[in-house]
């Protein structure tokens, strides 16, 4: 099932695309400290990716990308959420969830698959330069055994969030 979706292609030089990119981000910073009430609450939820999903695939690459970085970093100076020594990695991963959210976006339109393609996509190059990184493939694959239920909200509650969002 698809839905038709307004790509946009914002310019860097376009004030919409910082207003954007902030609220995303901002939405990056509540739902994370929403979601770390519950105990393992970041590692089970993956928090973090989700309004950098949304970014990306309903306002393109350049709205994904400045949510991608900035929310981390924001996240890190705030509330040491993520730590420093992982916030590489999820820098990495989360550039190319916005990267794989915003092609998938243009070739396929809002669909299930389309949305767990991108975020399989993050997921697997993650886990690959997680693995690199540190060596511990129960590192890598971590994000996928206890975070399952991040990656399920992302693709299904990602789905919704861009069904409203066209209306």
């Amino acid at each position: 099932m698809s839905t038709n979706t307004t790509i946009h292609a914002l310019s860097f030089r376009d004030t919409k695309t910082y207003i954007l990119a902030a609220l995303f981000v901002v939405g990056n910073i509540v739902f994370p400290q929403l979601c770390h009430l519950y105990p393992q609450g970041g590692f089970i939820m993956l928090p973090i990716y989700f309004f950098t999903l949304i970014a990306a695939y309903k306002y393109g690459w350049k709205v994904g990308l400045l949510t991608a970085i900035l929310s981390p970093l924001c996240n890190s100076m705030l509330f040491a959420m993520p730590a420093p020594q992982v916030l590489p990695i999820l820098l990495f991963k989360s550039t190319v969830l916005a990267i794989a959210a915003s092609i998938v976006a243009k070739k396929v339109g809002v669909t299930l698959l389309g949305i767990t393609i991108a975020v399989v996509a993050y997921q697997l190059l993650g886990g690959i330069v997680e693995w690199a990184i540190t060596g511990s493939l129960t590192a890598a694959c971590s994000d996928i055994w206890l975070g399952y239920p991040g990656i399920m909200l992302q693709i299904l509650g990602g789905y919704c969030m861009l069904k409203y969002l066209l209306k």
